[in-house]
Parts: structure tokens; C-alpha cells; sequence
């Protein structure tokens, strides 16, 4: 398997727009949603170094982006309030090795990253059962598999301004459930 390389040069041209859609569903706030983006370009350079080359440029960026989602839920859902609690795995606070770097690889998971990915999964599925069988089956098919939007409207004969108006309800039931049950 050939391995992948990595050119910053060509992240904002090539990802952002993708990272932004997939960020704008999750968090559901513009001005957040291009933070995360450009802190997730900020620490992909950071952690440049750690990119092992076994998955895509995208992949990767998606899951440094996914880490920062999460950090940003915990953020706001904390005890702590708004307070920023910086991390760092090394001890040596001048080193600037951020936890973000250490698990920006997919390929580099800790049991934690397991037991906390196979804990959302399971938090997405329960949620999912909870919607609408249409809204669900729109949603696993636009989010989850990625589907087009025209191969949807085709498969469940429905027009596009339908498929984004079941979409947004469903994200939107998605978003307050996970709050509750997960984040």
C-alpha cells in the first residue's frame, strides 16, 4: 500500500470547504465551526511530524477535527465553565507537544480513544433509534455514508429542498439527543 504524503500548501484549497460542512452539522454555529477548522489546520501543522502516511491527508485532518469537536463539547459541558485547561502529555510545558498531536493519527489510538469512540457509536445508534424511520435513514445515508444528495433524492424519491429540510431536523434532534445521552 503506497504510503500518503502531506501538502499544507493545498489544505485550504482541497479540505476546507469539506471540513467546514462537516463540522457546521455537528456544531451548528458558523464562527465556532470555521474555529475548529483553522484550529485544526494550526495543529495538523503542529503534528505534522506524527503523520505516518497510513491513511489520507483528508482522513487524518478528519480526525484531528473530530478531536477538536469533542474538546469543544467538553469545553462548554464542563464543571469547570469556560475555563481553557490546556493538556500536554510531555511534562514540559515549553516543549509545545499538545495532546492534539499525539492523537492526530488514526492509527495511533489509545484504549481510551476505543472505549470512547465505541461509547458514541453507541450513543449515535441509540439516538438514532429515537428519530423518525425517514429523518434516520436520511441521516445515516447523508452523514454517516456520505451519500450525494442527488443519489438520496433518487433512492427515496424526494426533491433536494426536502432532503435538506428532513436533514436539518434530524441533525438538529441528532445534536440535542447526543447533548443529553453522550457529550
Amino acid at each position: 500500500m503506497p504510503k500518503h504524503v502531506i501538502d499544507p500548501n493545498q489544505w485550504i484549497n482541497l479540505y476546507s470547504d469539506y471540513l467546514f460542512n462537516y463540522t457546521i452539522t455537528r456544531v451548528n454555529d458558523k464562527d465556532m465551526a470555521q474555529d475548529l477548522v483553522q484550529d485544526t489546520f494550526v495543529a495538523g501543522l503542529k503534528s505534522m511530524k506524527n503523520f505516518k502516511g497510513e491513511a489520507s491527508e483528508r482522513t487524518w485532518l478528519i480526525s484531528i477535527l473530530k478531536r477538536k469537536i469533542i474538546d469543544y463539547y467538553r469545553k462548554i459541558n464542563s464543571n469547570k465553565g469556560k475555563a481553557e485547561v490546556r493538556m500536554n502529555y510531555s511534562g514540559d510545558e515549553n516543549e509545545g507537544d499538545w495532546l492534539e498531536e499525539r492523537v492526530a493519527d488514526p492509527y495511533d489510538k489509545t484504549a481510551e480513544d476505543s472505549i470512547e469512540n465505541t461509547e458514541l457509536g453507541i450513543a449515535i445508534d441509540k439516538c438514532l433509534e429515537k428519530l423518525p424511520a425517514k429523518q434516520a435513514q436520511v441521516f445515516e445515508m447523508k452523514t454517516i455514508l456520505n451519500y450525494e444528495t442527488e443519489a438520496i433524492c433518487n433512492e427515496l424519491n424526494i426533491t433536494a429542498s426536502n432532503l435538506w429540510v428532513i436533514i436539518h431536523r434530524a441533525r438538529t434532534a441528532m445534536a440535542s439527543c447526543l447533548e443529553k445521552s453522550w457529550f
